[in-house]
């Protein structure tokens, strides 16, 4: 696997246009982490170019969408949180939105009875209308440096060329794509309509020249005209739970700059992004609930250390549930969730002894009154993490949600399935959710890209995962790690999570977590073992130098500006979860 993983990265040249002379590197190296190899050479190949870290991401993300279709593109939506070599943190929120035909009961059968999760997520009423590259757009206007154009390149080429398939694909066509349309198919089947195999060579044409539309034309071609009507016309006439999309829709959608949640953990400014995203706010949330607590003394092999993580979580997770939704649609009391003296009368529930019998949401400052709804979410998404040399860092989560999103694809692009992270029922005790469906309106988010300030102000960590609701915890343990475990970023990653957004604790198939499981029960938690499926990506600022990490459960790596690869301990749990 090692061997294939670097073979896979050199299908895309880093150098500069003259490769017999590139550029001398300067002494500070960028550095690129993603889900695929292929995609952080793309990242690379746009910084040696003289790019920001936010071109490189979007060159990053544009190669994602190339060859790991199943978990990210521009047929879905991202979250993104920028650190300027200046000192300004920004964030974008390019989350996709409803039809304005959606209202509260889109995700009802006929007979007036609500689909499950399963049901509604094939076809085209969960498809969102797109944000990602509106998203990319605003980054690339704020802070490119290359034309727009020249972030396309590496894309383009890989979907004109082929790329490798890898385990992942396959084995998540195989597992998880049993709801795709033929035409979705038939772009992983071999000529004979059987499914491509690992290593096999798969060519996008019909991609490549959408990208290369989107390229020549702008983000625009994209949202009005022939494309956003296809796009119209797929989901409208899908053959499974057709939608009412428009093309004024897509017309109107626009990504936003929102403010950025922070909060001060211990010595560290830990900032993420807000709502629609809950996974800023309840990452910030588990850590300042633990705060009270010596995690570093207590270390990363202490039972007692996991369930208070457990323990926080619950807490954090309960309350998101209830009041975390669109901003521009209800009232999310973000300021009341972050306060002080709140979060202290949360963690004083926590007992390092015991484990909490029952585990209701909180009130806090300005809530107003709202009803829980249960939740569902799937594990998808990818991550990334860029720096460039002159100081500029972003990290990106972005996802088409489920793997193959909706099943749908236009012109070789899969379609996300973003609506199916609304709450499907409108309505619990005579209450409305906060996270109801409604036309305009934002689906609730996990994604929880994140910038760690050190005491001198500089970032020291960028992170990010993807996995549903696993995104939270995910970034949560992996800043613990960083901070109180002293661990890198990439042990800090490789490191297995005990899961506990609810009364059951998962702890991860394969890792030390397992082996504690007696002293967790012994603390009256209840534990069950399952694979996660995790998958995270970082950068870190250590002695003056920007070092990189991905998971080692994925197929993803860590590149340094002149393309060396960081060294990744592969763990047995590789290719069997989703993502």
């Amino acid at each position: 696997m090692k061997t294939s993983l670097l073979a896979l990265a050199l299908l895309v040249p880093v150098a500069t246009a003259d490769a017999r002379q590139p550029a001398p590197a300067p002494k500070d190296q960028g550095m690129v982490s993603a889900a695929d190899p292929r995609a952080a050479a793309a990242g690379v190949e746009i910084l040696r170019a003289g790019g920001s870290a936010t071109d490189a991401a979007i060159a990053t993300m544009l190669a994602l969408n190339v060859v790991e279709p199943q978990s990210s593109g521009i047929g879905g939506g991202s979250f993104w949180v920028s650190h300027a070599a200046g000192g300004a943190l920004s964030t974008i929120d390019a989350r996709e939105t409803a039809p304005a035909a959606a209202d509260a009961r889109w995700f009802y059968a006929p007979d007036g009875t609500p689909l499950s999760h399963r049901d509604a997520v094939p076809g085209g009423r969960s498809v969102g209308i797109p944000g990602a590259l509106r998203g990319m757009a605003l980054a690339h206007r704020a802070s490119g440096k290359l034309p727009w154009a020249r972030l396309f390149a590496p894309a383009i080429r890989i979907a004109t060329n082929g790329f490798q398939v890898t385990p992942r694909l396959v084995n998540g066509m195989a597992a998880y794509g049993g709801h795709v349309t033929p035409e979705t198919r038939a772009l992983f089947s071999k000529a004979d309509g059987t499914p491509v195999a690992v290593g096999d060579t798969v060519k996008n044409p019909a991609q490549a020249a959408l990208l290369q539309r989107i390229a020549t034309q702008g983000p625009d071609s994209f949202y009005v005209g022939p494309e956003a009507q296809k796009i119209v016309t797929a989901v409208n006439t899908a053959a499974r739970n057709p939608s009412k999309m428009t093309t004024g829709d897509l017309a109107s959608y626009d990504a936003k700059n929102r403010p950025p949640v922070c909060i001060k953990y211990r010595v560290y400014q830990v900032c993420g992004m807000g709502p629609p995203s809950s996974g800023g706010l309840t990452v910030l949330m588990i850590l300042k609930q633990l705060e009270r607590f010596d995690m570093g003394k207590l270390g990363k092999d202490s039972a007692q250390a996991w369930h208070v993580f457990a323990e926080s979580s619950r807490l954090a997770y309960a309350d998101r549930d209830l009041y975390v939704g669109d901003p521009d649609f209800v009232r999310v009391p973000i300021k009341g969730m972050l306060d002080p003296v709140y979060l202290a009368a949360r963690s004083a529930l926590i007992s390092p002894a015991t484990t909490m019998r029952t585990v209701a949401p909180g009130t806090p400052p300005g809530a107003p009154a709202r009803a829980p709804a249960p939740v569902s979410e799937v594990p998808g998404t990818t991550d990334l993490a860029v720096a460039d040399a002159r100081g500029n860092v972003v990290e990106v989560t972005t996802t088409v949600e489920s793997y193959f999103g909706s099943g749908i694809t236009v012109d070789g692009t899969v379609l996300n399935n973003q609506l199916t992270d609304f709450d499907i029922v409108p309505e619990k005790n005579d209450a409305l959710v906060a996270n109801r469906v409604e036309g305009g309106k934002r689906p609730r988010s996990s994604m929880a890209p994140t910038i760690v300030y050190g005491p001198d102000g500089k970032v020291r960590l960028a992170v990010g995962a993807a996995g549903g609701s696993t995104i939270i915890a995910q970034v949560a343990k992996a800043i613990i790690g960083v901070i109180d475990w002293k661990l890198s970023a990439q042990d800090s990653i490789a490191l297995g999570l005990l899961y506990a957004p609810g009364h059951v604790a998962a702890a991860e198939k394969g890792t030390q977590i397992e082996a504690m499981i007696p002293a967790l029960e012994a603390l009256g938690e209840t534990v069950r073992v399952t694979p996660l499926g995790l998958k995270a990506n970082a950068i870190e600022r250590v002695g003056g130098k920007w070092i990189g990490a991905a998971d080692p459960r994925s197929e993803g790596v860590a590149m340094s500006q002149d393309g060396t690869i960081s060294r990744i301990r592969r763990v047995g749990v590789l290719q069997r979860a989703p993502e």
